[in-house]
């Protein structure tokens, strides 16, 4: 079993979450280091990264055309898993450069103060048309486990109370970024997946149990006392805040940027 890993980020001074950027890697750089003029910041990427659509190599070249930039202004981004990015890319060595990496989930990132817990994955409410999408690509046995997919079927978030239990040792955890939410959280309302889920009988069952798990981490982390202050998260494509029961809950639309608030 692979355990949680640990990142600590030293020299940052800000830490922000920013939601779904599908791929568009070159968008958040320009955010991040030209736009908004961040600077020795830890930005924070809620799932949906877009990791595993094009071919390995890509990657690589992605990450050499902006570390410079990143470098100038002292900045790190750190990429949570999100349905649509292959786990293949999770596994804390596959993207794993000083100011750029891909994390698995349950890694704890310490910064400015903070215990950020990242935990990866949700449902693909079309994962009808991306199976059949995936029909036409390369036999897996022949391309690789890296290679470009359009869905992957351990998309799932997972409830790991081992993981938990270690995290327990040496951290108290106060921010928690992951992909989708609790149950009590927004998106509440089903109204636009209902084509889905008439196509997709196990659909409705699934995205029950995606929220299940979010709430299961949320209630280990209550009953264990960890000092749970703010939980970011995207995946649902909209903005929303909320505080609840001590805890402010942050929905991130696509490329939104929230800071991590020192409380």
């Amino acid at each position: 079993m692979q355990y949680h890993k640990t990142y600590e980020f030293p020299e940052v001074r800000h830490v922000m979450v920013c939601g779904d950027i599908h791929g568009d890697f070159r968008a958040l750089v320009s955010k991040c280091c030209s736009e908004y003029a961040m600077t020795d910041t830890l930005v924070i990427v809620a799932g949906d990264c877009g990791f595993g659509f094009q071919r390995p190599e890509y990657y690589v070249d992605i990450y050499l055309k902006h570390r410079r930039s990143l470098a100038k202004a002292n900045n790190w981004v750190v990429f949570v898993r999100g349905n649509h990015d292959n786990p293949a890319y999770f596994n804390g060595k596959q993207v794993s450069f000083r100011r750029w990496k891909t994390v698995p989930d349950y890694s704890v990132l310490r910064a400015c103060g903070h215990s950020i817990l990242c935990v990866g994955g949700a449902i693909s409410v079309d994962r009808g048309w991306r199976k059949y999408e995936q029909y036409f690509i390369e036999e897996e046995e022949k391309y690789g486990k890296l290679m470009p997919y359009v869905y992957w079927p351990d998309e799932v978030p997972v409830y790991d109370e081992t993981q938990l239990k270690r995290i327990d040792e040496g951290n108290a955890i106060d921010v928690v970024v992951t992909h989708t939410a609790p149950s009590f959280c927004e998106k509440k309302s089903r109204a636009d997946i209902q084509g889905w889920l008439v196509r997709d009988e196990n659909l409705l069952n699934d995205v029950i149990h995606e929220r299940q798990v979010m709430d299961d981490i949320h209630a280990y982390l209550t009953a264990h006392h960890h000092p749970l202050q703010q939980w970011f998260y995207g995946h649902f494509h909209k903005s929303w805040y909320s505080r609840i029961d001590g805890v402010d809950f942050h929905l991130l639309d696509s490329m939104e940027m929230r800071e991590v608030k020192d409380v």
